[in-house]
This record gives structure tokens, sequence and C-alpha cells, in this order.
């Protein structure tokens, strides 16, 4: 079979990695500019696609037949040929939507939804929040009777969906709207999937809001389109297990911990085991003042470091599949929290203080480490997503994270 993903720009679409894993038929990102569209609709080149951004609607015209649900919204990401040589439209976001809501165990029934964004996706899930039984739903747009400037009218939304790209990588960070408008919210969905956490659903958690982001909907609807594609059936179970291979892969793992207790070494060990690229913020901060940590400390002083330091993490966090190694001290800036935790799963390593070296480390040189581990303490337990003790061999160590991320 000839399948594909069609979209004007495609840039790190994790399609492919999908598709090949479900229906074992070869399957390209197909980079399409708008003037060869027609060309490329009617030239037969393709037995199945699902289409992205921004034709959802332009290929309707070249479908012979759609779905009950792709006509009612006006929207189409999958296109079969049949055996005729026409062309059959569905919509497969319908079904990663509502598998989203029902993994995400956010209720919609009878509360009031705002959507955020007017685009495609927007339709789409405006219909399934209608399926679920909402109460009421608005979309919210940067113009027209709802937009982003009188958001404060639908102040009492329960349930928030995100259709947008905002924090979406690599303008990662930003959020559409402040949560903390929205006192009775129950719920937030966002169905951006890269970061693993936009900044809008790291409020959610910092609020105590349930929340999910878009990555089972983008396994979904594919699991949904390949069995258009083959006439087959596909467990349930595929996607959760894809999900799970996909968000594992996608985020990277970061390593925290006192200095000198052994980060560099494990994250080395790690990305030999794991085949990963392995990156150490000090490194980074070292490249781009253009000088070592201690000159920094001794020209420009602490807080000039750390401000770098932050930057180098910024850069560092918003990429995906990564072995970070951090600086000891990377938690003492509460900022740098989100930069690691968007995209990342977080190791603490912890050392007996007595086998701590303080060769080459300022801070380490000049502070009493008992004292300073006691300080830190509850900085790394607040980062951290797991702890490993790292006392032992380097294979030990790299075998309990092994276990872990599990």
């Amino acid at each position: 079979m000839r399948c594909g993903l069609l979209g004007e720009k495609l840039g790190h679409s994790y399609s492919k990695a999908i598709h090949e894993r479900l229906g074992g038929y070869s399957y390209e990102l197909i980079e399409c500019p708008r003037a060869e569209l027609d060309a490329f609709m009617k030239g037969g080149s393709f037995d199945a696609i699902n289409v992205t951004i921004p034709y959802k609607k332009a290929v309707i015209p070249y479908c012979a037949a759609l779905s009950l649900i792709a006509e009612r919204i006006g929207s189409v990401n999958a296109v079969i040929r049949k055996r005729d040589g026409s062309l059959y439209g569905d919509n497969t976001d319908a079904y990663g939507f509502m598998s989203m809501v029902k993994k995400s165990g956010v209720d919609i029934a009878g509360k009031k939804a705002i959507v955020l964004g007017s685009g495609g996706a927007s339709a789409t899930i405006c219909a399934v929040l209608g399926e679920l039984n909402a109460k009421s739903v608005a979309v919210i747009s940067r113009s027209g009777q709802d937009n982003y400037e009188n958001i404060q009218k639908h102040a009492d939304a329960e349930i928030i969906v995100n259709t947008t790209p905002v924090g979406m990588y690599p303008n990662t960070g930003v959020s559409p709207v402040d949560l903390s408008v929205f006192k009775g919210c129950k719920g937030v969905l966002d169905i951006v999937y890269n970061p693993h956490r936009t900044a809008l659903l790291m409020q959610a958690e910092e609020l105590g809001i349930p929340c999910m982001g878009g990555l089972n909907m983008l396994v979904a609807q594919a699991k949904r389109a390949a069995e258009l594609f083959t006439g087959t059936s596909i467990p349930d179970s595929r996607t959760d297990e894809i999900e799970r291979e996909l968000s594992l892969n996608m985020q990277n793992i970061v390593l925290i911990g006192m200095p000198g207790c052994g980060k560099s070494t494990i994250a080395a060990a790690l990305g030999k085991r794991l085949n990963r690229a392995v990156r150490d913020s000090d490194e980074a901060t070292e490249a781009q003042a253009g000088m070592s940590i201690p000159q920094i400390f001794a020209l420009h002083g602490e807080d000039a470091f750390r401000r770098s330091e932050t930057e180098a993490l910024s850069k560092l966090g918003r990429q995906s599949g990564l072995i970070i190694s951090t600086g000891g001290g990377c938690v003492t800036r509460q900022e740098n929290y989100p930069l690691l935790h968007q995209n990342g799963i977080i190791i603490w390593l912890t050392r007996s203080i007595d086998a701590l070296p303080t060769d080459g480390r300022p801070i380490s040189q000049r502070s009493d480490m008992h004292a300073l581990y006691a300080a830190r303490k509850p900085l790394y337990e607040r980062f951290c997503d797991i702890i490993t003790d790292n006392n032992g061999s380097v294979e030990s160590t790299v075998e309990s994270i092994m276990e872990a991320l599990k």
C-alpha cells in the first residue's frame, strides 16, 4: 500500500513512526505546496492518506463520498482510494479526541465547555463535546463575538480544550489563556502533543485540575485511520502500547542532584544504553558564555551564572529524546522547573555526601556540603519524578533507572 501524511509543512511529525507500528505498510510524509495540491489529488499516486493542516477542508471536493462525521463537521483527515479509483473522505480526529477524553477521565456531560481556536480541529472537537452532552460549547477565536479580549464572560467554563498551536514546539512556554480566570474549571485538554506538557497543562497540574495532552489523540486517530486503510480491526491495547513507547522516546531524561553525584557519568551510560544524544547543561552554559564555570563565577558572580544556566536549560528542555545532565544548583531557580518538566522525566540521583568530590566546583569548595545538601534536598524533592541511589556501580544505577522508567 502507498500511504502517507499530506500537509503543507510537516516538520516534526510522529505519524510515520505510529503508522508503521500499526499497519505494517510504508508511510511517507508528503509535503505539498498549495499550488501542487490539485495535481497530487488527481494523480492517483496514493492508496490512502492522512491529511493535516491546511488541507482538511481543501481535499473535500476531490472526494466522491464522505463519512457522516466528515460531512457533518466539514473536515477530512483520512482519504481512501476505492477499488473503482474514487476517493472516500473520513475524519478519524473525532475518534481520537473521544479516546483522549475517555482516557483523561474528564466528565463532559452537563458542563459548559470552551474550545480555544476556530481552525480545522475546532469543529471536530465541538462535535465530540456535543455528542458527550456538554451543556454548552463556546468557540474562542482571535476575533468575533467570543475572543480572548472578552474571555472573562466565559469565566464559568468548566471544561477547556485547546486546539490552537500556542505552546507547541519550538515556541514552548506560552499559554493561550490563564487558567486562574476559570475558578470552577474541572478539566483541561490540549491537543498539542509536543511538548509532552504545554504551559497550559503545567498550570492545570499546579492548580490540581485534571488534564491531558494530545499524544493519546494522535495515536488513537492513527489507529482508526489504519483500520480504514487496511480494512482490519486493531485492538485498542495497541493505542496504549504505542502511546507509552512514544511518550518515553519523546521525553527527555533529566538528571538532577548534588554536585559530584555522578550525573555526567550516568548520563553517558544511559545515552549508550538507549542510543540517545547526551547533553550537559554545564557544558552548554560554558559554550554560550565562552568561558569555564569557575571563570564565570570569578568574573561575573553566581547570579550571572544562574541566568546563563537558565538560558541553556530553556534551549535543552524544549527538545525531545535527550539525556540531560544538569548542574547541581539548577533547582535553586524555580523557573527552571517548567523548562525541564515540560518535556522531561526528572530523576534525582542521590549519593552519600562524604563521597562527593569538590574539585572544579566553586560552590562546593566554599560550602559545608552537609549544610548545602540540607538546603537543596527539598528542592530536589520538588523537581523530581524518580529518585535513584547512585552509591553503587554505574551498571546498577542504570538498571534501576531503566526499571523505574518502565
